[in-house]
């Protein structure tokens, strides 16, 4: 699956980065959810441009044994469709802290 941004894990487990598709290239914030209340609501909240455009899940891979999360982002630029991604180590990277963020399409 192709990368559609990259960010970088910063000291208070939020991540900051770059989105990029074609049609959009955005600054984007994956934020802890400070006001989570129950399992249902999610982990993360994610910005683009201090607007927020999508949430994410702490998931662990039974197939990997790793951890990442999983992301959905809807904007008009998407259009009437939400977009799902994983977040997660990117590949051939030294550095621990940069997070491939992984389109998921949905079909």
């Amino acid at each position: 699956m192709p990368a559609i941004g990259y960010v970088t894990k910063q000291s208070n487990g939020s991540f900051k980065g770059q989105l990029k598709t074609l049609s959009i290239s955005a600054a984007i914030e994956i934020l802890p959810n400070s006001r989570k209340a129950s399992e249902a609501q999610p982990d993360y909240r994610v910005f683009a441009g201090g607007v927020e455009v999508g949430a994410g899940w702490n998931r662990h891979s039974e197939t990997s044994g790793r951890d990442y999360v999983s992301l959905s982002l809807a904007t008009l630029e998407f259009g009437p469709r939400r977009i799902y991604a994983n977040l997660g180590q990117a590949a051939g990277q030294d550095d621990e802290d940069t997070f491939a963020i992984i389109w998921n399409p949905a079909d």
